[in-house]
Formats: C-alpha cells, sequence, structure tokens
C-alpha cells in the first residue's frame, strides 16, 4: 500500500497500539462504506413515503445531497441548521433549506451560543444524518408555507422525521435493496482485510460489535470479507466475538442481558449468563460482561467506528476505551485541501500584507488622535497624516477586494453551503471539537491501519499556542 498522507491515521491522543490487546468494530459506515449519495437517497425516499402514507405532504420533495454536511447542529427552535465554532458561536445558518445572510445568523444567535447539552439542538452525529437533516429542512420550508396542517412545531416536525427513519433503517425494505444490489451501494475495500489480518496476527482479539441484526451483518460481512480472505476462511475466524443488535450507546450505559444466537440459520436466541464464548454469536448485552468475558478493560481495548456519539463519545466516558472515529468524507476534503494548497498560502501572505497595513492605519489614527487631545509634545503635519491614513485605507481595500474571492473559496472546500466539517472560518468546528474531546485518533476508513503497523507508537502533534 502506498503512503498517501489524505489516508493518514490523525492523532488527537497519544495512542500506543502495542498495549491494545482488543480492538473492537462497528460495521456500517465503518467495516463497510458505502456509495453514501446513492445510500441516504434511498432512505430519505422510503422515509418520504412512510411520511407521505400518513398524510405528509411530501410526494414531490427531493434528496439534495449538498444541502447538509456531518456536523451541523439543528436548532429545533427555529427550525435552522447551524454550524458553530469550537467555542459555540454560530458562523453559518440555514432556515429550513435556505442559507442566512451574516446579517440574519448575527441577529439570531448574537447572544446565542450552541450547548449540545440543550433540548433544543440535536447534533449531526454521521453520515446517516444526511437524510435525516435534508427531510428536516425540506419539512421547515412546508411548515413555514402553512403546508403541513396539524403540526404545531419544528420539534413536531424533528420527532416525525427521526421516527420514519429510524423504521427505515429497522425493517428490511431498505437493507434488502442493499443486498440485493451491493455494487450499487456499497463501495469494496479489500484492504480493510489485510488491516485486520495484520492486527490478527499480531494477537488482537478482533470483535464485531454492531447495531445491526444478525441476518444482516452475516450478509454483508461475508460480502465485504469472504472474497478477500486467504483459503477457506471466512469473516467468522476473524472475529471471535461477535455482538449484534448490541443497542449501542445503550451497551456502554446500561445492563442489558446478552443472548446467544443458538439457530444462526434462523437467529434463535437464548438467554445467556456468564462469559461470552469465542466463536458464538451474542445479541444485546452490554460492555462491563464483555471487559469480564475478555479478562480486559479501559486503554487496553480500541473501539472503532463512524458515530460520534453511540461510538465514541458513550464508549470513552463510560469505560475509559481508546477509540478511533472513522470519517469518510474527510478523504475528499483533505484532497480539496492539498488542491487548493497554493490559494491558501496566497491568502496568508495578504492577510499579513492586509495585518500590516492595518497597524499603519492604526498608528496614524492616533497621532491624529494624541494631537487632537494634546497629549503628545510630536510635532505633527495633520493633514500629511490624514493622507497617509486614506492611502493606506485604499490598499486595505483593495488587498479585501483580492482577498474575499479566495476567502470564499476556501470556505466552500468540501460543501458550497458549510464548507469544510473541521473548521468553522479560521477556527476549528464544533464538530472538531467534539472529535478532539472523544476520539483517541482519527482516519477515513478503517484500512488505514495500514498506513501504520499493529505495533505503531502514535504520537499526538505538540499543540499550539497563540503565543507559540
Amino acid at each position: 500500500m502506498t503512503t498517501d498522507p489524505v489516508r493518514g491515521i490523525f492523532t488527537n491522543r497519544t495512542l500506543n497500539l502495542r498495549s491494545i490487546k482488543a480492538i473492537g468494530y462497528d460495521m456500517d459506515y465503518t467495516l463497510i462504506h458505502y456509495r453514501t449519495d446513492d445510500l441516504e437517497r434511498r432512505a430519505y425516499e422510503i422515509t418520504r413515503e412512510r411520511l407521505a402514507a400518513t398524510g405528509w405532504p411530501v410526494a414531490d420533495l427531493v434528496f439534495d445531497p449538498t444541502s447538509v454536511v456531518r456536523g451541523l447542529a439543528v436548532d429545533l427552535e427555529l427550525g435552522n441548521l447551524v454550524k458553530a465554532t469550537r467555542f459555540g458561536y454560530v458562523i453559518r445558518a440555514s432556515h429550513g433549506t435556505r442559507m442566512l445572510a451574516y446579517d440574519e445568523v448575527r441577529s439570531a444567535y448574537s447572544g446565542t451560543l450552541i450547548d449540545l447539552s440543550e433540548n433544543r439542538y440535536e447534533f449531526m452525529n454521521t453520515l446517516y444524518s444526511l437524510s435525516e437533516g435534508n427531510l428536516f429542512a425540506q419539512l421547515v420550508d412546508l411548515y413555514d408555507g402553512g403546508r403541513l396542517p396539524g403540526v404545531r412545531s419544528y420539534y413536531e416536525i424533528a420527532e416525525a422525521v427521526t421516527t420514519a427513519l429510524d423504521r427505515t433503517h429497522v425493517d428490511s425494505t431498505l437493507k434488502a435493496e442493499i443486498h440485493a444490489e451491493p455494487a450499487r451501494y456499497v463501495v469494496p475495500d479489500p484492504e480493510v482485510v489485510r488491516a485486520l489480518l495484520d492486527q490478527q496476527h499480531a494477537g488482537k482479539h478482533l470483535m464485531l460489535i454492531t447495531n445491526a441484526d444478525w441476518e444482516f451483518a452475516d450478509k454483508m460481512m461475508q460480502l465485504a470479507f469472504d472474497p478477500y480472505l486467504p483459503g477457506e476462511t471466512t469473516w467468522r475466524q476473524l472475529f471471535p466475538t461477535v455482538i449484534v443488535s448490541s443497542g449501542k450507546p445503550g451497551f456502554f450505559s446500561h445492563d442489558h442481558h446478552f443472548y446467544r444466537v443458538v439457530d444462526e440459520e434462523n437467529a434463535l436466541l437464548r438467554p445467556h449468563r456468564g462469559p461470552l464464548e469465542d466463536g458464538s454469536v451474542y445479541y444485546g448485552g452490554n460492555a462491563t460482561i464483555l471487559e469480564e468475558s475478555l479478562g480486559l478493560s479501559g486503554d487496553e481495548i480500541l473501539y472503532v467506528g463512524d458515530h460520534l456519539f453511540g461510538d465514541v463519545h458513550v464508549s470513552k466516558s463510560m469505560f475509559r476505551w481508546r477509540t478511533a472515529l472513522i470519517l469518510r468524507e474527510l478523504e475528499a476534503e483533505l484532497r480539496a485541501v492539498v488542491g487548493f494548497q497554493d490559494n491558501e498560502e496566497t491568502i496568508t501572505a495578504l492577510m499579513a500584507e492586509k495585518g500590516e497595513l492595518e497597524r499603519r492605519r492604526a498608528q496614524r489614527r492616533l497621532a491624529v488622535l494624541r494631537h487632537e487631545h494634546a497629549t503628545s509634545e510630536d510635532e505633527v503635519d495633520v493633514a500629511e497624516l490624514e493622507e497617509e491614513w486614506a492611502t493606506l485605507q485604499s490598499l486595505i481595500v483593495a488587498l479585501d477586494d483580492e482577498i474575499a474571492p479566495l476567502a470564499r473559496a476556501s470556505g466552500q472546500l468540501g460543501n458550497p453551503n458549510w464548507g469544510p466539517i473541521m473548521r468553522a472560518g479560521n477556527d476549528k468546528s464544533l464538530f472538531a471539537r467534539q472529535v478532539e474531546r472523544y476520539a483517541d485518533v482519527y482516519t477515513s476508513r478503517a484500512s488505514n491501519f495500514l498506513m501504520e503497523t499493529p505495533f505503531a507508537f502514535l504520537r499526538a502533534p505538540r499543540g499550539t499556542l497563540p503565543h507559540d
């Protein structure tokens, strides 16, 4: 595998893979990647049909994959989608599908910081949020236009969308379509098999811990792994521990009982007590029993998933597991950043020039003020200072005209409306702050572990401060 910088493993907190004894993986969007636009479009369409069947006037709505990105917050009080900095300041927002102008954003959020602990906000944690956020925004438009009689708030819209979308992902309709047309939905990645084989041969205990049911998980893992495994090996031999319908995040926060799948062909269950046994398939359960069965705990276990809350936040907060977050869209975003590098260097140079001009302009202004208030003994030519001030001002305006289109293009990398998921203007985004807090490492796909070895010491870069 060739070294590709956009497929690196990016480290928030130093992670010694030599000390990791067990590695757990989520399945969807972690071990198995989907063609996001196609899958989320189909999820959107099925959910739209469910809403239409209950009388919602949604038949003409169409999925727009560019309208939302992961990491936005849904403001259930105002019916807005918002992008905030790590400190909670909103820098971009849409009301329904309409992007708000700067003055509108300032008016709506000038005294408000986005606090994800408030019930007012829902955070778009995962790629599954794309269809949900898209449909919510379009229904806000209908509600504002008086086309949703009986609906009393944006909260009700969000609840209806979430309920219908949850059913879409739980029942068999979408799952059957995925399995029937894998080429349409699934992105093959033989390298992930190589990466996990390396980990197995290095003595890591591999675990599949997924919310998918057994039938779907087995079919998808056969599809994604078995063709690329050596000889007669199957995916089951790669994962001695398999837990389906795990109910994350409840798997980490509750003491649900385990059930054993005693008839894998018919998915028959039997209550299970005691330690888990290698080679069996388990349903539900909880992380406490899993740790006891492994004889491991805390930082001896690494969990890899795509859901910032259900996979990474809870496993880190409740059990202090080491965590890796999969951000598939990061890969394309980083390629766009690399392609924009020359322009970014131009922006940096122009901003440095502008900063110097602004400093000189401020000095002229202060000299005039000191003269006016007789606080300076220096002899000054006020007319000359004012002329210099005006010249500097015109140079700054000219620089602004040069910087503005480059800055707009920089802010559209990744998405024309929302920009990069990890940045909010010159600051880190609120999403990036959550990633920093809960993900020890993050990367675009699980197969990127091939970029390192199972014995690697992943060191976090030295943190920078404004005075560095």
